[in-house]
């Protein structure tokens, strides 16, 4: 799972699958979901209380499958699928499958992975 809160993703399926590049809000690794920003709202029925005086119906987003976003690349202008290799210091970094280009580091660098 590749997929990274703050990363820009394209929704590929289900009701909310459209064009536009939306951000990645929170990433739920135990269960395989993510929270994208404007996407999958529902209604929440609030019950009046001293947080919610008015009480009334909240809409807010809820998490979607990881494997219903892909990840959009700047340079290929799309969304596209992410790979993780090791660099030649031995740091661990993600890259587009598609151009080869670079979307970040992972992990940091180890001298066991270090090319001699």
């Amino acid at each position: 799972m590749l997929i990274k809160a703050g990363d820009s993703v394209v929704v590929i399926a289900g009701n909310d699958r459209m064009d536009d590049v939306r951000t990645v809000i929170k990433v739920d690794r135990s269960s395989g979901k993510a929270l994208v920003e404007g996407v999958n709202f529902v209604w929440k029925h609030v019950r009046r209380s001293q947080k919610y005086p008015q009480g009334g119906r909240l809409k807010k987003e809820m998490p979607i499958d990881i494997s219903n976003v892909m990840y959009y690349c700047t340079s290929c202008s799309k969304g596209v699928r992410l790979g993780a290799r090791f660099l030649d210091d031995g740091s661990k970094e993600r890259f587009c499958k598609k151009c080869g280009s670079s979307a970040g580091q992972i992990a940091p660098p180890r001298a066991s992975h270090a090319k001699k």
